[in-house]
């Protein structure tokens, strides 16, 4: 089957030249200068490929993406241009580019895109089904999910996949950042490893090595040359999780790899390239962190050039059932545990739980409840009682706003205060485990501590 490519560009020359390169190559080219014929073409005929300038005659190419996109959402969008900025990048990737060329190009550089898109497309049209059956996906560890604010979660998440750039996911703990990251490097063509750093659970000491790697005798116990993760993840994607807790003074050489693609190992002088994609996910406002001092602007741009946001479980409740379900049959299995099923009532439980744990959480009741059942079914008696006393919040009493107002910035610093004190009573001061029992790693909790002026 010949592959059908439109071509909107408002330069004669320009549309003379692609049609006879694509012919050559083997494609059918269709061409047009405007919006207002390329919406006729889109509207009446299908492309595997859209080719489009941003600046026409009557209007803006992006209207070209978004119009092939809601009638053909499997035609790949290659967008070229003479006026490029980030933003505009940025914009066309948000609407579902597949890739971004600034004019002049070179002839090499538009047929190997137009390949990889026509490729990306085979891709996509294989795995239609899987992304429209997104929520019956299980047991492969991929982000499972049914509610609308989720599948548009994913769905930008494979936009730009494919792209490169790198990507900050935001979301609380427990939400699934790496599973989403996992996704993106999974769909990304990049046949590297995907490599994992926990920002926060390596010493500080130990991290720079971690990352960059180190030479025979830079530091004590270094007795041989290592690779760092850059290095691992050479031809792939590097996923560095709590990203807000790198240390300030790592961060200009982080910043330095973004900007050069080269890294130094602990202890060399030798400058090695690394073609690595950096994903990063924090549960914390970096924004907030910038401001603070405790992490630089630069880099933070660097990171944030698209941001995924997770939703917490709470915000996507429809999405319990199936989640449920899912962790049932997983430990079912894993335990060989002969269940029978799940009692609607455990739904209807779940749902109505505040989940400050989210999925994480969720799973962790759900292995116990199989675990330890001793019945066919497994039924709300399955589950933990304070389950039923937090219904829609966190177990605290509600409060009433005062008739004159308050200061909510000072009575959150005030709770905030407050459960660290009592977190550091229940502990007897032990720092490691008060961090623990509010949900935040260490450095985070030590961060608070210093904020608030806690000794």
């Amino acid at each position: 089957m010949i592959e059908r490519i439109l071509v909107v560009d408002d330069e004669t020359s320009m549309c003379e030249f692609l049609e006879i390169l694509l012919e050559g190559e083997g494609y059918e080219a269709t061409t047009c200068g405007n919006v207002a014929s390329a919406f006729e073409k889109i509207d009446s005929e299908i492309y595997d490929v859209l080719i489009t300038d941003l600046n026409l005659p009557d209007g803006n190419g992006m209207e070209i993406v978004e119009r092939v996109k809601a009638k053909q959402p499997d035609t790949q969008v290659i967008v070229i241009t003479a006026f490029a900025t980030p933003e505009t990048a940025v914009e066309a990737m948000k609407l579902g580019a597949y890739d971004y060329i600034t004019k002049p190009f070179q002839v090499d550089q538009i047929r190997i895109t137009i390949r990889k898109a026509l490729e990306r497309g085979a891709l996509t049209r294989e795995n239609r089904e899987l992304r429209r059956k997104i929520a019956e996906v299980v047991g492969k560890g991929d982000f499972i999910a049914r509610s609308q604010s989720a599948i548009e979660m994913l769905q930008l998440a494979e936009r730009i996949a494919p792209t490169g750039v790198t990507v900050l996911i935001l979301g609380d703990s427990g939400t699934g950042k790496e599973l989403v990251a996992k996704r993106i490097h999974d769909l990304s063509g990049r046949e590297g490893n995907f490599v994992v750093l926990n920002c926060s659970a390596i010493p500080e000491g130990l991290l720079e090595s971690e990352l960059f790697g180190h030479i025979k005798g830079s530091f004590t116990g270094a007795t041989s040359d290592k690779p760092g993760l850059f290095e691992e993840a050479a031809g792939g994607t590097l996923f560095l999780d709590e990203i807000g807790e790198l240390p300030l003074l790592l961060q200009p050489k982080l910043l330095r790899v973004l900007q050069s693609g080269k890294i130094k190992r602990v202890g060399g002088n030798k400058e090695i390239d690394v073609d690595v994609r950096i994903v990063s996910a924090t549960n914390r406002d970096l924004a907030e962190e910038v401001m603070a001092g405790s992490f630089r602007e630069d880099l933070y741009y660097r990171l944030n050039v698209v941001t995924i946001k997770l939703p917490s479980l709470r915000e996507r409740k429809n999405d319990i059932p199936l989640l449920t379900q899912h962790f049932f049959e997983k430990y079912k299995k894993a335990f060989g545990r002969n269940l029978a099923g799940i009692e609607p009532e455990v739904f209807t439980l779940l749902e109505g739980y505040y989940f400050p744990g989210n999925v994480r959480e969720l799973e962790n009741l759900v292995e116990r409840a199989v675990a330890l059942e001793t019945g066919e079914y497994l039924s709300p008696n399955s589950f933990p009682e304070y389950l039923s006393e937090k219904r829609d919040g966190v177990g605290l009493k509600d409060e009433s706003l005062p008739d004159e107002g308050l200061d909510i910035e000072a009575y959150l610093t005030g709770k905030e205060l407050s459960f660290i004190r009592q977190a550091l009573k229940k502990t007897g001061g032990n720092k490691t485990e008060a961090a623990k029992l509010l949900g935040l790693s260490f450095r985070s909790f030590r961060y608070r501590l210093e904020k608030l002026g806690v000794s």
